[in-house]
């Protein structure tokens, strides 16, 4: 994973093999490829404070905002 300006980049390689057994046949296949995928982030990010973690198939990231990118609140006044 990395992280250039407003753009999170991930890449990674999938690979899945399946075997069947049976007792008159047996079947095998295998698949794999590699993959990346880019995020246009809608704000800046605390580029250090940036954390991921992957359990159970799941990919989690946390992507803090930075100070200048939390929002600010306006009045508008409706005439």
């Amino acid at each position: 994973m990395k992280l250039t300006d407003s753009r999170l980049t991930i890449k990674g390689e999938k690979k899945k093999e399946e075997e069947v057994k049976e007792e008159d046949y047996f079947y095998s296949e295998r698949s794999y490829g590699a993959f990346a995928r880019v995020l246009q982030l809608p704000c800046q990010v605390k580029g250090d404070k940036v954390k991921a973690s992957f359990k159970n198939g799941v990919l989690e990231v946390k992507l803090p905002k930075s100070e200048e990118a939390k929002s600010r609140s306006v009045n508008v006044n409706i005439d």
